[in-house]
């Protein structure tokens, strides 16, 4: 698959236009300098990262690769904030869904992240990408363990 987030994310948003996200294009720059040399892009998204539904200005370019989930967010000034989530912290996924958009919160070892604002339509298939990796990886990490 195509490692060009930016062009994901754009595919993403025609299929789920009702989804709030700005400035997908730098963005998308935050989470292609921090993606590795042998990561390979497997899912991109877009989301609000916050839990507040009137808080439209924090939009993240979220990317499932086959190590991890990065979520990337350009601030308009300077600087950036970046979160990754390696399979190992990876606990929990919550789905709500609203009347005109949903949110999906993945729990990690140390927080509980929410992703807002997405069009009702893409929740399964947000869930279903998320879920069905981390799953898989999860079995690695306990086989390894259980290896020990």
């Amino acid at each position: 698959m195509e490692n060009n987030i930016y062009e994901q994310a754009v595919a993403f948003k025609k299929r789920y236009p009702f989804t709030i996200a700005w400035r997908i294009k730098a963005h998308a720059k935050v989470a292609q300098k921090h993606l590795n040399p042998d990561e390979q892009v497997l899912y991109v998204f877009t989301a609000q990262k916050n839990n507040n539904p009137i808080d439209i200005i924090t939009s993240y370019v979220c990317v499932l690769t086959n190590r991890r989930l990065l979520l990337a967010h350009k601030r308009v000034a300077f600087g950036y904030f970046f979160t990754s989530i390696t399979p190992d912290l990876f606990n929990d996924l919550k789905v709500n869904m609203g009347f005109l958009w949903g949110k999906v919160y993945i729990d990690t070892v140390k927080e509980i992240v929410p992703l807002s604002n997405i069009q009702k339509d893409a929740l399964n298939e947000i869930e279903t990408n998320i879920t069905s990796y981390m799953m898989e990886e999860k079995k690695k990490y306990i086989n390894f363990q259980a290896n020990i």
